[in-house]
C-alpha cells in the first residue's frame, strides 16, 4: 500500500488528520519514523510494518551496534523476584512472546539467533524460598539446583535452578532482525542522525537530519541511552542515563559451563560454539565506552570462582556497551504529553532483549488505537 493511502489509515484508526506531505511522491517521509535501530527500534518497526505500516528506521550510526551488539542475551530478569511489579509484568510478557515471535522472524529470513533454553544457575544463598514463593505466584519452575552442577559451578550455600530460561546471541538478533524489518519493506537508514524535530500546532511533523528532513505521522524514539538527548527540551520528566557495563568473551571448551550462572551480580553466560561471556559492570561513567584493566581483572576473578575450569580460558576479547538506565528500572513506552504524534519506547536498562516484543506490541497498538495486552499506565510519560 503507497504511503499517502497508509497514512489515511492511520489518520482513521487514531482520529488524527493525515500528513500531507506522506506520498509516493516524497522520498524521505514515512508513516511512522523509528529513531534507533537498536532492539527496540527495530521490533518496534517490525510491529507496525507487520501490520500494513509504511515505516523507515534512522540510526545515526551502524544498526543495533551499541547496547543490542554489547548485551549478554539472557532473556530473563537476573533475579525477578527483586524486581518492581511494572518491570515484572513487561519482561514475563516479553518473555512469553519470545518463541513464536523469534520463529516468525526466522521464518521469514531463514536466519539463525542461535536461541537456546540452557537455563540459569542463581549460586546465591537465601534465595530459595523467595524464589519459590515468587515462581509459583508466577508461573515459573524453581527448583533446588541439581548436584550435578556442584563439580562446575560451586555452591557455597545451595543455590536456585530456573530451568527455563532461555539466551540469545546477540549480534545473530541484530542481524535477524534488520533483515526481517527489510523482507517487510522498511527502510532502515544507518548513519543517519535526527538532529532535530518538527513540531507545529502541537504536533510532530518531520525529523530533521543531515541528509534533509524526513515528514512522517508519526516518531517514535527508541534511541536507548540517548533519548533523553535526542528529546532535548521535550524530555520533560525522562530520566534515562548511560549505564556502561564491560564484558569479557572467554574461549573455553563447549559443555564446560552447564548454564546460565549468576552470582554476586555478575553472570557467565555459555554458547553453543565454547565461548563463555563474563558480564558485567555497572559503572557510571557516561557516554564513555572504554574499557578497563580493572573491570578484566575483576571480571576474570569473578568467572574463576564461579567456574574453576575456566582458569584455563583465555581471553578473546572485551568490550564495553551503554544501557539505558532509568528509575526503578522502568521503561517507558508511552505517547508525549504536549506533543501529538511523539512517542518514547525506551529506558529498558538490562532487558531491552527480554522486554523487547512485548514494548513494541505495546506502543504499536497504542499506536494505531487497538486493544492493549498490557495496562499501559506504569509506562506512561514521567512528570
Amino acid at each position: 500500500m503507497q504511503g499517502a493511502a497508509m497514512n489515511g489509515r492511520i489518520a482513521r484508526m487514531t482520529g488524527m488528520p493525515p500528513n500531507p506531505m506522506s506520498s509516493a511522491t516524497v522520498p524521505k517521509s514515512a508513516d511512522v519514523l523509528i529513531l534507533g535501530a537498536g532492539v527496540s527500534g527495530l521490533a518496534t518497526a517490525w510491529a507496525l510494518a507487520s501490520r500494513g505500516i509504511e515505516v523507515c528506521v534512522l540510526e545515526r550510526g551502524p544498526v543495533a551496534r551499541e547496547s543490542t551488539w554489547a548485551g549478554a542475551g539472557i532473556l530473563s530478569l537476573l533475579l525477578p523476584w527483586h524486581y518492581l511489579e511494572p518491570v515484572v509484568t513487561l519482561a514475563e510478557h516479553g518473555r512469553r512472546l519470545w518463541p513464536a515471535w523469534l520463529d516468525r522472524l526466522q521464518a521469514l529470513t531463514g536466519l539463525d539467533a542461535e536461541y537456546r533454553i540452557t537455563g540459569m544457575l542463581v549460586a546465591e544463598a537465601g534465595e530459595l524460598a523467595t524464589a519459590r514463593t515468587w515462581g509459583e505466584r508466577h508461573g515459573w519452575r524453581v527448583e533446588v539446583a541439581p548436584p550435578e552442577f556442584v563439580p562446575a559451578c560451586p555452591l557455597p550455600d545451595g543455590g536456585v535452578w530456573l530451568p527455563e530460561v532461555a539466551q540469545v546471541r546477540n549480534p545473530r538478533l541484530a542481524r535477524l532482525l534488520e533483515s526481517a524489518v527489510r523482507a517487510l519493506g522498511v527502510q532502515v537508514l544507518p548513519h543517519t542522525a535526527a538532529t532535530g524535530l518538527t513540531i507545529a500546532q502541537g504536533r510532530l511533523t518531520g525529523v530533521e537530519t543531515p541528509a534533509g528532513r524526513f515528514t512522517c505521522a508519526h516518531a517514535v524514539v527508541c534511541a536507548g541511552a540517548w533519548s533523553r538527548g535526542l528529546l532535548g527540551t521535550l524530555a520533560l520528566g525522562v530520566d534515562i542515563r548511560p549505564v556502561r557495563g564491560q564484558i569479557l568473551l572467554l574461549r573455553a571448551r563447549p559443555d564446560l559451563v552447564p548454564a546460565v550462572v549468576y552470582r554476586g551480580g555478575r553472570y557467565l553466560v555459555p554458547r553453543a560454539d565454547g565461548h563463555v561471556l563474563v558480564g558485567s559492570t555497572l559503572e557510571e561513567a557516561g557516554f564513555d565506552k572504554s574499557t578497563t584493566a580493572q573491570a578484566t581483572a575483576a571480571l576474570l576473578d569473578f568467572a574463576r570462582q564461579a567456574c574453576p575450569a575456566l582458569v584455563q580460558a583465555t581471553v578473546a576479547r572485551q568490550w564495553a556497551g551503554l544501557r539505558p538506565g532509568s528509575p526503578g528500572n522502568v521503561p517507558t513506552i508511552a505517547r508525549h504529553p504536549e506533543v501529538a504524534g511523539l512517542w518514547l519506547n525506551a529506558g529498558h536498562f538490562r532487558y531491552g532483549l527480554t522486554m523487547a516484543p512485548a514494548a513494541a506490541e505495546l506502543i504499536a497498538a497504542a499506536i494505531l488505537g487497538e486493544v492493549l495486552a498490557l495496562d499501559p499506565a506504569p509506562y506512561a510519560w514521567p512528570r
